[in-house]
């Protein structure tokens, strides 16, 4: 029964080593296009400093990405968690969306601060840097409020 669990575990050893050496891809662009939402709305200072801290490593196309980000299926999970963000919405894309879609993104924005959705707190396990004060809150639900409006 012993050489059976050691096998088991040989495995699994040799399995999870071999998954390191499946390549994956990176999100990550050294360009801020003109179709961000930074460039494209001459955000303020503030809130470029709190949508790159708590936003754009899933809602953009550049992600730092951390030591364990390179250890498989960690990565597999956060290519996935990426890739959702990322359809869902793309602060990289924004502008290139058409007025009746930023405005929907504008308000899920607000909401979903609001009822603390954003970050999600699977992200903040580990980006504690990223949870949003209430003074970010306020300011992040002003300015994109305002944004809406203004479009």
């Amino acid at each position: 029964m012993k050489r059976r669990w050691k096998y088991i575990l040989g495995v699994l050893i040799l399995g999870l080593a071999g998954v390191q050496f499946i390549p994956t891809s990176l999100n990550r662009s050294n360009i801020l296009p003109k179709e961000d939402i930074i460039n494209a709305y001459n955000a303020p200072k503030e809130i470029v400093i709190i949508l790159k801290k708590s936003c754009y490593d899933c809602h953009s196309n550049n992600t730092k990405y951390t030591w364990y980000s390179r250890l498989q299926p960690v990565r597999w999970l956060m290519e996935k968690h990426i890739r959702e963000g990322k359809e869902e919405l793309n602060f990289n894309e924004f502008a290139s969306y058409s007025t009746r879609r930023q405005r929907s993104k504008l308000r899920s924005i607000t909401d979903q601060i609001k009822d603390g959705e954003m970050p999600l707190k699977s992200y903040l396990i580990i980006h504690g840097e990223a949870k949003l004060s209430k003074v970010e809150k306020a300011i992040l639900i002003d300015w994109a409020g305002t944004l809406r409006d203004s479009i």
